[in-house]
């Protein structure tokens, strides 16, 4: 894999950095960001807090399976498209039209927004920095196909202290890609985070404070006839003193209108259902 690349996000060569690290490795770090670090921390505290409480609390806001607003508890968790055990974690899934503990609500909220805006100018980067024989296969610009989505998704990640009493086998977070166009992620609370490299080789990917992490979704692989590839990554366990550490991170993560169409096979809508399917989140019909 080529090195992920650490971009200050107000360079003149950010755009051009940027888009050639998403093509190379499907990843990019952004640093120098509009997002205030300060309000990153704020909501890890107060939804670290939400997480801690009894479960008989949390069951008020359970997960509609036919929304999928809500919390996602650890005895329904994802299992990872060819994982065979349920990731170690639970989390809240949080969509502008969605439900969210009242309390909560403002700084989710706003730093949903925060990172839309952030998203949205890094789909324009994207659209402007990438050879027209791709972009002249979009449906529509980039910038445009996430206009009126009603499918953002913010997930508010918690992954517990591990006990030892795990499932066998069982990770923080399996080997998967991401669903969506792109996903911008607020560094975790610890490291963890690492990408597959095409020869089989895992790579840390740096988690600093103060970093967004970027990484392409299969959506932007499919739309893009995998100009930009949608790279498998994890979240390893700790081990040693830092194993019974919690650790938290805020994915946002950018999908397209429902009748967008990404390829001759799919529109935003179809697969985005299929994959939900694949990971035990949704019934198929």
């Amino acid at each position: 894999m080529e090195s992920v690349k650490r971009i200050d996000f107000r360079s003149p060569t950010a755009a051009k950095e940027f888009v050639e690290s998403l093509h190379q490795t499907g990843f990019a770090v952004l640093y120098n960001h509009p997002i205030i670090e300060a309000n990153i921390s704020e909501l890890y505290q107060q939804w670290q807090h939400y997480f801690e409480q009894d479960a008989t609390i949390k069951a008020e806001h359970e997960v509609d399976p036919a929304t999928q607003y809500g919390w996602v508890p650890p005895r329904i968790a994802e299992v990872a498209k060819g994982a065979k055990v349920k990731d170690v974690k639970e989390f809240y899934n949080f969509y502008k039209e969605g439900t969210c503990p009242q309390e909560l609500k403002h700084i989710t909220e706003n730093l949903y927004y925060k990172l839309l805006g952030v998203g949205s100018m890094l789909l324009e980067w994207i659209q402007a920095e990438t050879p027209s024989t791709v972009t002249s296969h979009f449906s529509e610009p980039l910038p445009d196909m996430i206009k009126g989505s009603e499918s953002n998704l913010f997930r508010i990640n918690y992954y517990p202290g591990l006990t030892g009493e795990e499932e066998e086998g069982a990770v923080r977070a399996a080997d998967h890609t991401d669903i969506d166009l792109i996903t911008v992620l607020t560094a975790g609370t610890s490291a963890g985070l690492q990408a597959l490299e095409k020869g089989g080789k895992w790579h840390d990917i740096p988690c600093e404070h103060g970093n967004l992490v970027i990484n392409t979704g299969d959506m932007l692989n499919e739309c893009s006839s995998s100009y930009f590839p949608s790279t498998v990554h994890r979240v390893l366990n700790p081990t040693g003193p830092d194993a019974n550490q919690v650790r938290m991170s805020c994915p946002l993560f950018i999908h397209p209108r429902n009748e967008v169409v990404l390829s001759d096979n799919h529109t935003g809508a179809s697969y985005l259902h299929e994959r939900l399917v694949e990971l035990g989140l949704r019934k198929a019909t």
